[in-house]
């Protein structure tokens, strides 16, 4: 099955799309990796999505990447002794860690890690910011704050705190019980870390996966923005996460903050994922508005690795076309004639190693001699990624003799991932990838391919030969 197009496709599973029928469905339509949001998913319905996409997956013959979203903490309020109350703008109204149902004046928060972190002038954001406040005094047992804008609060609203670093772990113990249950499965390829502030917040996760799962780091805090590099470095993959960034933050920042981060983990040789209400409309309407097209096209214009669907493919009413509607709109963008110069334009220097150096003669090569494809052979996924950040306007075959590292890959932009034995020789090298790349379909005999790999073959990490090769007219062999 071959994409034709570069940018990959994160559809979550849901209510909607829990079936293995269904699941078919949205790979067929364009669904390169499917999402298991852990804030919704039992540890049995986790194993049961899992074992349904390597169905699909067996069947189609493709390795698809699996992301088990980490849920983070969740931070709300307690409850009132009315349900709900009235505030008015300018009144005070005190945060405590008073168990007391609340009421006009205060409310319990049963966290003290904010009671402590909080202090004079810092923002909170009650209910997705429908309600503002600004703390004036806070002594580690109460907040008392000003009501900036906002009229009202109820029972276990959430709470977002845009000024304030909280010094605790973002692993919850849900967290751990969830990550702990996904590394058991043995058969997720990434976790995506929520709420992430600081590079220090990698930390546990990284010490508990131990490498069994790529670690995708989950940008939805502006403290984040500010540690940004220090924060792509210790991360294998990052998630431009614009619904809770756009909550703690002026949400006309957004856009040019998911600019910010492309561009940077394009530099870094990470992949990128922008997500969050890119067809929100198609929850319940089976077209899209012109402005969420517009949306998604920026997106691949800018050369994210990957764009998601959430609700739309979770508990929407019209999943596969959302993905099919994806999948349209990111082939038309990168057919427009201005998608390749604004790609070129952004490509970033490569790092001064024989692997960088490398992957990047092998994308000037390559275009300069109009070769069918870039082959790489990949052990660790490091040549993928290297062929993936040179963003060549040619396909890359990723040949992979682990199906992990296949997998892993998958929501890299441009690579086609084929699980394949690791090449015996140098002739067998050429052969393989001569005979790969006829039978997926993306040359013919007389092409020119152009191959990458580590040699000794099946060092990882080690990419520094180069080789120009023709397809035999038997399509089986090269020279």
């Amino acid at each position: 099955m071959r994409r034709n197009r570069k940018v990959k496709i994160l559809a979550t599973l849901g209510p909607a799309s829990s079936e293995e029928a269904m699941i078919q469905k949205l790979h067929e339509a364009g669904a390169d990796l499917f999402r298991i949001n852990m804030s919704h998913a039992s540890h049995e319905m986790m194993r049961t999505l899992i074992e349904r996409i390597r169905s699909v997956e067996k069947k189609s013959g493709r390795p698809i990447g699996i992301l088990c979203d980490l849920q983070g903490p969740k931070l709300r309020v307690g409850k009132f002794a009315n349900t709900k109350v009235t505030l008015t703008p300018g009144q005070t109204f005190t945060l405590d860690n008073n168990e007391a149902p609340g009421d006009e004046s205060r409310v319990y928060l049963p966290h003290p890690e904010i009671l402590e972190a909080v202090k004079a002038g810092d923002r909170l954001l009650i209910d997705d910011g429908k309600l503002a406040l600004k703390a004036v005094e806070a002594d580690g047992k109460k907040i008392v704050c000003t009501v900036v804008a906002g009229t009202s609060i109820s029972d276990r609203k959430g709470v977002s705190l845009p000024d304030t670093i909280l010094t605790v772990g973002v692993l919850t113990d849900k967290d751990r019980a969830d990550l702990d249950a996904v590394l058991a499965t043995e058969d997720a390829d990434w976790v995506a870390l929520s709420f992430v502030q600081r590079p220090e917040d990698l930390a546990e996760v990284r010490k508990i996966a131990r490498g069994r799962v790529g670690i995708m780091s989950k940008i939805e805090k502006p403290q984040a923005i500010e540690r940004i590099d220090e924060i792509i470095e210790l991360s294998d993959a990052v998630m431009v996460a614009r619904g809770d960034l756009g909550v703690e933050m002026p949400i006309e920042m957004v856009p040019g903050i998911q600019k910010q981060l492309t561009r940077a983990c394009r530099r870094a040789g990470k992949p990128v994922v922008v997500a969050t209400q890119m067809l929100e409309s198609m929850i319940t309407a089976p077209v899209p508005t012109r402005a969420e097209v517009s949306d998604v096209s920026i997106a691949v214009f800018e050369g994210a690795d990957a764009v998601m669907l959430s609700a739309e493919s979770a508990s929407g009413q019209y999943p596969v076309e959302a993905v099919s509607m994806m999948a349209s709109i990111a082939r038309q963008v990168e057919q427009d004639p201005l998608y390749p110069s604004i790609i070129y334009a952004q490509r970033a220097t490569p790092e001064a190693t024989g692997s960088d150096a490398i992957s990047l003669a092998a994308r000037q090569i390559a275009e300069t001699l109009k070769a069918a494809a870039i082959v790489t052979y990949t052990q660790s996924g490091t040549t993928g990624l290297r062929a993936s950040r040179e963003r060549p306007n040619v396909p890359i075959l990723a040949l992979s003799p682990s199906v992990k590292t296949a997998r892993r890959l998958a929501v890299c932009w441009g690579l086609h991932c084929v699980v394949t034995e690791d090449a015996s020789d140098l002739e067998d090298m050429v052969n393989r990838a001569a005979r790969i790349t006829v039978s997926e379909e993306f040359g013919k005999p007389g092409d020119r391919v152009i191959i990458s790999a580590g040699v000794p073959l099946g060092t990882p990490g080690s990419t520094n030969m180069l080789r120009i090769a023709y397809i035999g007219a038997d399509g089986q062999t090269g020279a």
